[in-house]
């Protein structure tokens, strides 16, 4: 078989695989506009306001980024009472996302990132809308049993922690309790991590810092392939996971499991907006996982995935199409 039809018998199992995405839901609204002037009340551009536009953000771009690759989705985490809410869950309607898991908290409002742009796609300004304590009480417990309900006919789970307050320690120990439940098959748990967090992911399957988070647990400079060798290696080492990796930027992944360690170049895009490229990146590793791939080919597809979002602007999605055209040539199956 070869390598790019090997990948494209890996891409096309992913139709229909069951995921479950646990953690912090967000809504992104772009007010997009042109700078004409500087304000004379203050050295801040003035926008002339053009259109305005709504995205799936955090963990809900994350599942958003799995459907698109035809997995069936299932999305757990908290939102407020109000209208950004009601907005979330009409996206993921519509991305035929199942938004049953999501537990509504009447004490807190839905997290909304509100960025205002030029028409050229640079940033002016970004105002957060959020209230990020750890879910606690009654809205923990209830995170807890849906995500505990729906990891049971998952066969991978991805953990997006942005540190919105959904994932917690008692969310991550039911999740892995079930994954590697005796008498079933192992699901794998790829989580996107916060550092105030690391303690909490011991004995998930891979966890994917980029290289700042890496080197802040490391404590270690990542500049060349050796300091991401060695940072992964200690990273795995305090995380207490299967396996790392290490997201570094224009200078591609490095992947650290117990079998070795690998390096996997960046694919050569245009950047546009590198926004939503991490949750692309462990939305397609768990769905490749599920399918069958091994932790390298994951790895590849997931950047691969990644350089198509990257050449988009906002939190984007990549879909099978441009993966499979992405992947023509990829050693997969080599």
């Amino acid at each position: 078989m070869t390598a790019p039809r090997a990948a494209a018998d890996l891409v096309a199992r992913f139709d229909g695989v069951p995921v479950l995405v646990v953690g912090d839901v967000m809504l992104d609204r772009f007010i997009v506009g042109r700078v004409t002037r500087i304000s004379p009340e203050a050295p801040v551009p003035i926008v002339r306001f053009e259109s305005e536009h709504v995205r799936l953000g955090g963990a809900a771009n994350v599942a958003h980024n799995l459907a698109s690759l035809g997995a069936r989705v299932s999305l757990v985490g908290i939102t407020g009472d109000d209208a950004a809410a009601a907005a979330l869950r009409g996206r993921l309607e519509a991305a035929r996302i199942d938004a049953g898991g999501l537990v509504v908290d009447r004490g807190r409002r839905t997290t909304e990132k509100v960025r205002v742009v030029t028409e050229r796609n640079q940033q002016v300004a970004r105002i957060d809308y959020e209230q990020d304590a750890d879910a606690s009480g009654a809205v923990e417990r209830a995170v807890v049993e849906r995500a505990s309900a729906l990891a049971r006919g998952a066969r991978a789970i991805v953990v997006s922690d942005y540190l919105k307050g959904a994932i917690t320690r008692s969310v991550v120990e039911a999740l892995l309790a079930i994954a590697k439940r005796p008498g079933g098959s192992p699901a794998p748990v790829v989580v996107d991590p916060k550092i105030p967090h690391l303690d909490c992911y011991a004995g998930a399957s891979l966890v994917t810092p980029n290289h700042l988070e890496a080197e802040a647990a490391t404590h270690l400079r990542i500049r060349t392939d050796d300091d991401a060798r060695e940072a992964a290696r200690a990273f795995r080492a305090r995380v207490g996971c299967d396996a790392v990796l290490v997201t570094r930027g224009e200078h591609g992944m490095w992947l650290s499991d117990g079998a070795g360690d690998r390096s996997i170049p960046a694919t050569a895009r245009e950047v546009a907006d590198v926004t939503g490229a991490g949750d692309t990146v462990v939305a397609t590793l768990a769905l490749a996982l599920a399918a069958g791939a091994t932790l390298a080919e994951a790895a590849m597809l997931a950047n691969h995935a990644a350089g198509i979002v990257v050449g988009k602007f906002g939190p984007a999605t990549a879909t099978r199409p441009e993966l499979l055209a992405a992947v023509r040539g990829l050693g997969i199956g080599d």
